[in-house]
């Protein structure tokens, strides 16, 4: 037993002298107060796309990029621009590592994806840029045929009986089984901590806040792939708790949040009081949908089922201090600025209301 000991003692020593030189990570800095509110613009967005933002008065511009756009060099060329223009920079996505399959279901090249999702991180803490979103689906955002809202207006539609299909970049998922084979629960959940437990270290590292999106639709299967983590309140819990890091949290989707109805297992307020009590809020699609599952369509924030300003009011008792954007606006006659510009002013105006305590 003594020489166990002594080997048991040296182990000791050797963990206490290599853990002051380990990099300490770097504490989160507080966000400044206040909700706040974004723009989503295009990739190639103009200086008159910026005209447009600082018309409507959103405090801050998230930019999405992808393929070989997604460089550091990119990222600050966007973010001195906006800057420049009197605007901040909330994110820039790289769509090249948001969906990965090879990430949730464990396909070859996942660890290149993993490297690839790494240099991202380092790409945006370089540029200047503090938060990022991040989704967990094997097989794209699923969707049927596009439908009408209110006044005729084109939106996305999700519709079991219609042939619905996964979409991400280029890339179409069908069928029953989309990758070949059906996937386990406890595969996506052991893919889920592989992928996270190498991730959230750099981002508590860099000080990146990485916000996890609501599988959408979050159905609790689609192409033999679960949709058991982000699908629902208690996967969502359970995945922050294992991440154990204060640099992993949530981007909530209202729309998603919605689209699930009662199978979210909690409502949409209740989940917005449990996460931003933790600090685990950062960002909020704030859209709705007519009806949740089997069957929805997107539509206007103030035209859906759910009465939007419950969602305000709760982010406001909760001190929220990121940011409110839009997201998935239908079409509205005179272009994409017409629709977006109604979304963004009833949100203007719901957060100037909060804002009265009323």
């Amino acid at each position: 037993m003594e020489p166990t000991r002594r080997a048991f003692a040296k182990t000791l020593a050797a963990a206490a002298v290599a853990a002051p030189q380990a990099q300490a990570a770097k504490k989160l800095d507080p966000l400044p107060p206040g909700i706040k509110i974004s723009l989503q613009i295009p990739t190639d967005f103009t200086d008159e796309d910026l005209t447009w933002a600082k018309q409507l008065g959103v405090d801050y511009v998230s930019i999405p990029t992808g393929g070989d756009r997604a460089t550091y060099e990119t990222f600050a060329s966007f973010k001195q621009r906006v800057e420049s223009a009197g605007l901040k920079v909330w994110n820039i996505g790289n769509s090249n590592v948001h969906n990965m399959p090879e990430v949730t279901l464990n396909l070859p090249g996942r660890d290149a994806k993993v490297e690839e999702y790494k240099q991202y991180l380092r790409n945006l803490a370089k540029a200047g840029i503090f938060y990022t979103t991040y989704a967990h689906m094997g097989n794209g955002i699923w969707s049927s045929a596009r439908e009408t809202t209110r006044g005729g207006a084109p939106a996305r539609a999700f519709d079991m009986n219609k042939n619905p299909k996964g979409y991400w970049i280029g890339k179409v998922f069908e069928g029953e089984l989309t990758h070949g084979r059906r996937f386990s629960e406890q595969e996506i959940w052991d893919n889920y901590a592989y992928f996270v437990h190498q991730v959230a270290p750099l981002a508590e590292e860099l000080g990146i806040r990485i916000g996890i999106h609501p599988d959408d639709p979050p159905m609790p299967e689609l192409g033999g792939v679960p949709r058991c983590i982000f699908g629902n309140f208690d996967g969502y819990a359970k995945a922050l708790e294992m991440a154990n890091s204060p640099n992993i949290g949530v981007c909530l989707c209202c729309g998603c949040w919605l689209e699930g109805g009662t199978f979210m297992g909690r409502d949409v307020t209740e989940a917005i009081r449990y996460f931003g009590k933790r600090d685990r809020l950062w960002k909020i699609h704030f859209r709705n949908v007519d009806a949740p599952l089997p069957r929805f369509v997107e539509t206007f924030p103030d035209d859906g089922y759910y009465n939007m300003w419950k969602i305000m009011k709760a982010l406001k008792e909760v001190d929220f201090r990121g940011v409110v954007i839009a997201d998935h606006v239908p079409e509205m006659v005179g272009g994409r600025k017409s629709g977006w510009s109604y979304a963004i002013g009833y949100i203007q105006a719901m957060r100037q209301v909060a804002n009265r305590g009323v």
